[in-house]
């Protein structure tokens, strides 16, 4: 079978997104099957394209047997909307014109989080007559209206409505969790062709292991308990709580015990560490973006990994990938995420769950985990045992069967709505 997977985000980019592609489409040439990633030159989150690259028409490699067709598309930061929608924009009309240069396909797949991608595929899978597949990583227009990114109720209305009619059209949809499959179905969707692969973790690259000692001195942690947050600083993360957390500890006898590590990009990073310039925020360790192998080295100096999402409704149904890696190296997590995550911290006894944007909460979970040894042992035990639940390769694996089955099945025109008359129930 060969496999085209559309997305913006590839490695050597670090996030969530370029992660699973990666990992997923490694796994499936080793079963044996042709995968080819259309993608963009590596930019994300500064709008810089890395060392190495350069942001031409179109250029080739090959990965790990993955072969990947970089093409244009408008470069910006991972800030400003209308930036970002021409940088999506973008994307999506050069995937479309660079298809026919990738032959003998058998199914497309387009991931979000943004729409236009899985446009691009839908497009494709098209041209090319052959099922697409939409793999649906956050339940966007709905997540960039929860964190304020669009306030226009007619251009969330319009993007809805493309929403809508991808989730129809697609032969078939990956969600990366539960959740997102229920909303689905209870917005009249059809569940039997809605299918959950979790995110997970290469527990070939994480793993309990030592901490890195060149690290520790460069930075003064020596002798401090380091809690840090890795990914990116976006404004749904809402990364302020971290420095009210670390203005708390600061101010509080033995505070001087704790630093708060910061390593990542996004659209809210210059104003958080101007703020923690400004307040003297010097138990605050700022670190831009590493490259991937090194994201290890940084995990391993961690006592503990916050996690944190703005509090919203919406975002009770997102699993932050970074919790699977917290989990498979071992590293206890200060969980400020409800919903379906913050069931899988407390099923699995691998940290403590606060409530987000409480800065009170976070202090407190992260002074009982610094001060309870046996506490800090469990979770950090629990941590790879669990993890591998989520290891990426059966992960692989399942998503694979779906692909495979979804190719024999080419005459599928999607998920269409149910009818909803007495007869026919929502989601069936």
């Amino acid at each position: 079978m060969h496999i085209l997977f559309l997305t913006d985000n590839f490695p050597p980019e670090v996030n969530a997104p370029a992660s699973r592609t990666f990992e997923h489409c490694r796994e499936w040439v080793k079963a044996g099957h042709r995968v080819t990633v259309v993608t963009c030159a590596p930019n994300f989150p500064t709008g810089r394209v890395f060392d190495g690259y350069s942001n031409r028409a179109w250029s080739w490699e090959t990965v790990e047997g993955i072969r990947v067709l970089r093409v244009w598309t408008y470069v910006t930061a991972n800030e400003g909307f209308a930036k970002r929608i021409a940088d999506y924009a973008s994307f999506m009309v050069s995937a479309v014109l660079a298809s026919p240069f990738v032959r003998d396909v058998d199914i497309v797949v387009g991931t979000s989080p943004q729409l236009f991608t899985a446009c691009a595929a839908r497009a494709v899978g098209t041209l090319k007559r052959v099922p697409w597949v939409f793999e649906l990583r956050d339940l966007w227009p709905d997540s960039i209206g929860a964190v304020g990114a669009v306030r226009r109720p007619a251009l969330l209305g319009l993007l809805r409505r493309l929403e809508e009619s991808l989730y129809r059209s697609a032969t078939a949809i990956v969600s990366v969790t539960h959740a997102f499959r229920r909303t689905l179905m209870e917005r009249g969707f059809d569940g039997t062709k809605i299918h959950v692969v979790t995110n997970g973790a290469d527990l070939k690259r994480y793993a309990p292991r030592e901490r890195d000692a060149t690290l520790v001195a460069r930075h003064g942690l020596e002798g401090r308990f380091v809690a840090g947050y890795i990914g990116t600083h976006g404004m749904a993360h809402a990364l302020d709580t971290v420095l009210d957390a670390a203005a708390r500890m600061k101010a509080v006898p033995g505070g001087d015990a704790y630093r708060f590590v910061m390593l990542g990009d996004g659209a809210n990073k210059a104003a958080l560490v101007a703020r923690a310039r400004a307040e003297g925020l010097d138990n605050v360790v700022f670190v831009d973006s590493v490259p991937k192998d090194e994201v290890v080295r940084w995990w391993s100096v961690l006592d503990a990994s916050i996690i944190h999402l703005k509090r919203t409704p919406l975002f009770t149904t997102v699993i932050p990938s970074k919790l699977f890696e917290c989990m498979a190296m071992g590293i206890p997590v200060l969980h400020g995420v409800e919903g379906e995550s913050a069931d899988i911290v407390e099923r699995e006894d691998v940290g403590l769950p606060f409530e987000p944007q409480n800065a009170e909460a976070l202090c407190a979970a992260l002074v009982r985990l610094a001060t309870d040894d046996a506490l800090r042992a469990r979770l950090r035990g629990n941590g790879p045992r669990a993890a591998r639940g989520y290891d990426r390769t059966a992960l692989a694996a399942s998503m694979l069967a779906v692909l495979e089955r979804t190719a024999r099945q080419p005459g599928r025109l999607g998920l269409e709505r149910p009818k909803t008359d007495a007869s026919r129930a929502p989601g069936r």
